[in-house]
């Protein structure tokens, strides 16, 4: 599973010109699930994003993490994480998971954070997305769970 993580201090995703989602301070995670990926893929990218400690402490420095700032998060079904460009130039797209697998693991990710005490906020899986940010720091971090060590 590859999930981008961007701390926000506001952020919204729109589907047909209608606003499915919008927080203020937290994170959107972009999540893509690899074909491979399984329930431990998901417990652990869940404690990651619950955990991170990307937000800053009363003395300014990265000690807090979404939950400890009161923050919610924004979880979008991003294949393209996923797209593989080394050859030409168009993506293969095929160590993506297909939606009969990637939709339970994904609906899975948002119900680990949402258990974790984060408020989670979704996107629409396969639906084409507006997603609006204001990337906080900006800070950015890069999540695989195949990525382990």
């Amino acid at each position: 599973m590859r999930v981008v993580i961007q701390r926000v201090s506001r952020a919204s995703v729109t589907v047909d010109n209608e606003c499915i989602a919008s927080i203020g301070c937290g994170l959107v995670a972009l999540v893509a699930v690899h074909a491979g990926d399984t329930v431990g893929d998901v417990e652990y990218i869940a404690e990651k994003i619950t955990g991170l400690r990307i937000f800053p402490d009363p003395d300014g420095k990265m000690n807090l993490s979404v939950a400890d700032a009161g923050g919610s998060v924004v979880v979008i079904s991003q294949f393209t994480l996923y797209g593989d460009v080394r050859r030409g130039k168009r993506p293969s797209f095929t160590e993506a998971a297909p939606p009969d697998h990637a939709i339970p693991l994904y609906e899975r990710v948002c119900s680990e954070i949402q258990g974790r005490g984060v408020p989670v906020y979704r996107g629409e899986f396969g639906a084409h997305m507006l997603v609006e940010l204001v990337n906080d720091g900006p800070v950015t971090i890069l999540l695989d769970s195949r990525k382990l060590f």
